[in-house]
């Protein structure tokens, strides 16, 4: 059982929802997708959020379910690409929470990222996808408790992101 949320964070494609959701299930922890929230509560993609309502309403809302979140139950919390770039939001997940984030070359994101899935990223191009990694990676860093290599596929990332969330929290495998 968890006592605080893992915040898992980390630049658009380098697999913070696939890990964190495939880790929670293993660990029978209850699992929430940031991204995904506000598309339900919107009703429309991300990309469209932007541009229907601008940065300010989606970072609004970003951070007001984050503060929802630190009245709920423990939880994995797989968090939106942006989300550190809130002094606000960091804060919030410092304080209620670990920060794990799921570190991924370029180059593995660039390879295998496909933009007709990421409407928000369909826009900028691929350069616009390395340009936001080179504004963002020390960032989220800087912000991070924990660091995740995901750079050896997904299988390896799904088992190391499972032992160090067992490490952290006490959750150790018995035997």
């Amino acid at each position: 059982m968890l006592d605080r949320h893992i915040f898992i964070t980390g630049m658009e494609g380098s697999g913070k929802s696939s890990l964190s959701k495939k880790v929670a299930g293993n660990l029978h922890l209850r699992f929430l997708d940031t991204d995904r929230v506000l598309i339900d509560a919107f009703g429309i993609p991300i990309g469209d959020i932007y541009e229907k309502y601008g940065e300010e309403a989606f970072q609004t809302a970003e951070t007001n379910l984050l503060i929802w979140l630190t009245r709920q139950s423990p939880m994995i919390v797989s968090t939106g690409g942006s989300a550190v770039i809130n002094a606000m939001n960091r804060d919030i997940m410092k304080a209620s929470g670990i920060i794990l984030m799921v570190d991924r070359p370029l180059e593995d994101i660039l390879s295998d990222i496909k933009l007709d899935r990421r409407p928000d990223l369909q826009k900028v191009g691929l350069e616009g996808v390395k340009k936001v990694y080179n504004e963002r990676i020390d960032l989220y860093r800087k912000s991070a408790d924990m660091i995740l290599d995901n750079s050896k596929g997904y299988y390896m990332g799904v088992a190391n992101m499972e032992r160090m969330i067992r490490l952290w929290t006490g959750m150790y495998m018995i035997n």
